[in-house]
């Protein structure tokens, strides 16, 4: 089998600043993120808007060229954005305020952070583009995200929910519109869950791992009954 080469990148290699603890920072305002401006100059209209807010730099970008952007910031070896460490959506509590997409880039290469963000005006379709293409860790990712707020990444090759099952039936549980108790009853949700059929979907290996419990010594479970902490 032939041997991968992969890049080792150092920290702060492409930089000449040194790290240094940011201290006295104001609460909005202050210099941005390099990129920031780079972002415009490249992007133009597409760039809505920069805000510098405790020393982080927020990019609000078109929804349509959400991608494009994203790709340039990966691609472009004067950025090199080789870390994608979240994506997630936020919702408020103002009707009239769109749902926001977010992304959390890194570049270690650069040592600088940038945060990226969309808007989706509500009661337009709920969707944009997958960026599994430019970072694979975006897959667990953005099923998260759909799975809490519903968020239809296109292009993603296997979007289904990942924190609660798929055939859960009452939405979206982190929408605003979303009741504390849920949209059932706690005996339709028991009725549905038990529907569900969990044994369908794991192997007998997996399942068995209950049972073993009953055949662990009396003294081991007492520790797991009460809450063992690692290392204890």
């Amino acid at each position: 089998m032939r041997a991968e080469k992969f890049t080792v990148i150092s920290a702060g290699h492409g930089g000449g600043d040194v790290p240094a603890t940011p201290k006295n920072v104001p609460h909005k305002g202050g210099d941005a993120n390099p990129s920031a401006a780079a972002l415009q100059a490249q992007f133009g209209p597409a760039i809505v808007r920069v805000d510098v807010i405790n020393g982080e730099t927020t990019v609000i970008v078109d929804r349509d060229k959400a991608h494009d952007i994203i790709q340039w910031l990966h691609d472009e070896p004067t950025h090199a954005y080789e870390y994608l460490s979240d994506v997630t959506a936020v919702e408020h509590r103002d009707s009239q305020r769109p749902i926001e997409i977010v992304w959390h880039l890194r570049s270690i290469k650069f040592r600088r952070f940038i945060r990226l963000k969309a808007m989706i005006v509500k009661g337009s379709a709920l969707s944009i583009c997958s960026i599994w293409d430019i970072y694979k860790g975006a897959d667990w990712l953005e099923r998260e995200c759909y799975d809490m707020f519903g968020i239809q990444f296109v292009g993603h090759p296997d979007l289904r929910r990942i924190l609660l099952w798929e055939q859960f039936k009452e939405g979206h549980p982190l929408r605003k519109d979303f009741p504390l108790r849920g949209r059932f009853s706690r005996s339709q949700q028991l009725e549905n869950a038990l529907a569900a059929n969990p044994e369908a979907r794991y192997s007998m290996e997996e399942l068995s791992i209950v049972d073993a419990y009953e055949e662990l010594p009396l003294d081991m479970r007492r520790r797991l009954l009460g809450g063992e902490k690692t290392g204890e």
